[in-house]
């Protein structure tokens, strides 16, 4: 079934994160792991058309111009100097998307997607999804642990408001 899990736990989701998890509801037959055998990008393909319904900009292919660029730094004249890639972008900005598949637990890919988020202008958001089970692994389980230590320590504080992990 799709898990998901919004960190820190002393909120709830808002109308426009659970809209995001809908999309992965409405479409879990056909992304579930480990049914489903897709890489990232085959997942975010089979969702992209109802991210794009709830205004966000989708990744359309690993070609540069079709890869969503959000700004880090900004240099004369507020040109961005430097930007991080994203899967999916809402177009106010605020929620980043980024899908992952085998590399997210095992190469700590989902360390990566947190850092990144984290120096994006402007987001609140990072929603970060995962398979439920790759090679036998929980990932979901695995990352969950993770980001509930991360919270309940509070030794790092995050400057996002939320990090939401879904297990597909």
């Amino acid at each position: 079934m799709l898990q998901y899990q919004l960190f820190p736990r002393s909120f709830g989701v808002n109308a426009e994160v659970e809209a995001v998890i809908n999309c992965f509801q409405k479409n879990y037959d056909a992304i579930k792991s480990p049914e489903n055998n897709l890489n990232s990008d085959g997942v975010l393909k089979i969702i992209s058309d109802d991210l794009k319904e709830l205004g966000f900009n989708v990744e359309e292919s690993k070609a540069r111009d079709d890869k969503i660029k959000v700004p880090v730094l900004f240099s004369l004249n507020n040109r961005i100097d430097k930007f991080f890639d994203a899967d999916a972008v809402s177009a106010d900005g605020k929620i980043v998307l980024e899908v992952e598949a085998g590399r997210a637990y095992v190469n700590n890919q989902f360390l990566k997607d947190v850092f990144q988020a984290c120096m994006m202008y402007g987001v609140d958001y990072l929603m970060l999804a995962v398979r439920n089970d790759y090679r036998g692994n929980d990932d979901f389980s695995k990352i969950f642990q993770f980001f509930e230590t991360l919270y309940i320590n509070g030794r790092l504080q995050l400057p996002l408001r939320g990090i939401v992990l879904i297990g597909y």
